[in-house]
């Protein structure tokens, strides 16, 4: 373990707190996977923590406590018992001293084993045994834990995903019973954990774990065969989402571009001048096109911008004595399509030519 985190658990005990790594930094550092998102469990208070870390810190949206060191995102946050939720948000919280009381509000048991600075493991809940048995299994009253968070339900699917872990049979009942809870969530959130299970090479289990559950029908989310492709959007544009989902504007353009270039079929001159050098990429993995040759055809492309084209409006319309408006458009796109196409050179004065020749 790298010793600027075990620096950090030494700093809190030698002002006479206790400090613990937890969460999925524990389970992934058991599995063998590195990871840069830390979390640490400790009963020093935050106005402890904002004297030992004075200069790099800030909290965090838990009422924690965040560092950036190095590579390393690290959340510190003070035991606690949460008493109250409110749209998957603990709107009632008290500080404890108590670590077993802690782990006690964690979701996963695999979620919730502690480890200290000396590597030692400490296992309040049996999340070793289901490490090795690649379980997911709640911490805790299972109905009670999905009705406060219902994120839970996309978080086991998406963790059974990831790790290809097999879900509890208790749990896999009340996720069956309790499915609709998802409908509370919001888009975003549902979006970010479908993300993660789309970005695994496992997601076929997660999407068919999503449709065993009926949560694709309650999303209205479809989907048939999908090539894995390593760009979110090149997942995404291979599912049938409704409309006005929760994409940003540059998402939706590039699912949709994405799209029209596999229904298209071929990446050529055209497609690479159209739909630019990424999408054509994203595109091309989804159609199993070589990625090299694709890059190769975009290299010689003869113009690879409308801004490249070697004669301006103005010359155009003083060539031709038009005026500005739609047609200086079809021109040009004229022009650049004749290029891509071999039967034009982007030159001036051979531009100039054709167009007084027309």
């Amino acid at each position: 373990m790298d010793k600027i985190l075990k620096k950090i658990l030494i700093k809190i005990e030698s002002a006479g707190f206790e400090a613990y790594f937890v969460g999925g930094f524990v389970r992934d550092y058991l599995l063998g996977i590195n990871v840069k998102d830390i979390d640490i469990c400790t009963n020093a208070l935050p106005k402890d923590l904002h004297k030992l870390f004075p200069n790099n810190s800030n909290s965090n949206d838990y009422g924690g406590f965040n560092l950036q060191i190095k590579d390393y995102n690290v959340d510190i946050t003070t035991y606690r018992k949460e008493l109250k939720y409110d749209k998957r948000k603990p709107t009632e919280l008290i500080y404890i001293n108590d670590l077993k009381e802690d782990v006690k509000r964690r979701d996963f048991t695999i979620n919730s084993i502690c480890m200290d600075k000396n590597e030692k493991v400490i296992d309040l809940v049996n999340g070793i045994e289901d490490l090795n048995k690649h379980l997911i299994k709640m911490n805790g009253n299972i109905k009670e834990k999905l009705e406060e968070d219902p994120l839970r339900i996309l978080r086991a699917i998406r963790f059974a995903c990831v790790l290809n872990f097999d879900i509890d049979k208790n749990l896999d009942q009340e996720i069956r019973n309790n499915y609709e809870l998802v409908k509370t969530l919001s888009d975003i959130r549902i979006k970010n954990e479908l993300n993660k299970i789309l970005l695994s090479k496992n997601f076929y289990k997660g999407l068919e774990l999503l449709k065993d559950y009926q949560i694709l029908d309650l999303l209205n989310i479809k989907y048939n065969d999908i090539t894995y492709v390593r760009d979110i959007c090149g997942m995404w544009a291979q599912l049938d989402v409704p409309k006005n989902y929760a994409f940003t504007k540059q998402e939706n353009r590039n699912i949709i571009n994405i799209r029209q270039i596999v229904k298209k079929g071929i990446i050529d001159n055209q497609t690479l001048f159209q739909y630019g050098l990424y999408t054509s990429l994203v595109a091309g993995e989804i159609l199993n096109i070589d990625s090299k040759k694709i890059n190769k055809i975009f290299n010689d492309l003869p113009i690879q911008h409308e801004k490249d084209l070697k004669i301006s409006s103005e010359e155009i319309m003083a060539l031709l004595d038009i005026k500005p408006g739609e047609k200086i458009k079809k021109i040009k796109n004229h022009l650049i399509n004749q290029i891509l196409n071999g039967k034009l050179k982007n030159n001036n004065k051979e531009l100039k030519k054709y167009l007084l020749n027309r």
